[in-house]
């Protein structure tokens, strides 16, 4: 059998609810050691994927990206679809922003923290932190979020939730 002819295999990344499409993305890269470039040739959608993991949707994702690569990461593309700000909304690309304590319940950055119309945790009653409170580091962009702690200090999301304001 010749190398040309057998087809590449892919781990699956399942989403989490209300995952965004910046963190999934870097997710399913790092499970299947992709960079953004050969997630986007895999996909067929050229350099998509890096402008996605930074919330550039402007353009946003047509139907058919959505699907070439739902094709890819074996996802619908109405699940895909779900991970981007709703049609209308506003969303604020910087600073990325985090409720810690929903982070420990679920691990993942949630879409709805970057809309624009989002100043706080509804679920928690808390402020969202947009930058470490220990060192005061912005988040990077979710995508590079491998371990849940700030990238400079290695503080912990976890830890971050004591640093969160009630705002109720």
């Amino acid at each position: 059998m010749e190398a040309e002819n057998i087809k590449p295999w892919l781990f699956r990344v399942q989403p989490y609810q209300g995952e965004s499409l910046s963190y999934f993305l870097g997710r399913f890269r790092r499970a299947n050691d992709l960079t953004p470039t050969g997630l986007g040739k895999a996909a067929e959608v050229g350099g998509a994927i890096a402008r996605w993991e930074k919330f550039r949707f402007n353009p946003p994702p047509s139907r058919q990206q959505l699907e070439a690569l739902a094709k890819v990461v074996r996802l619908d593309a109405d699940r895909l679809a779900q991970m981007l700000p709703p049609a209308g909304v506003g969303m604020k690309l910087e600073p990325i922003r985090l409720c810690a304590a929903c982070y420990v319940e679920s691990p993942c950055h949630k879409i709805e923290w970057q809309l624009k119309i989002t100043q706080e945790c509804d679920r928690h009653k808390l402020s969202l932190l947009s930058e470490c409170p220990n060192c005061g580091a912005r988040f990077k962009i979710p995508a590079a979020w491998v371990d849940g702690w700030c990238q400079r200090c290695f503080l912990s999301f976890a830890d971050m939730v004591k640093y969160q304001k009630s705002y109720r």
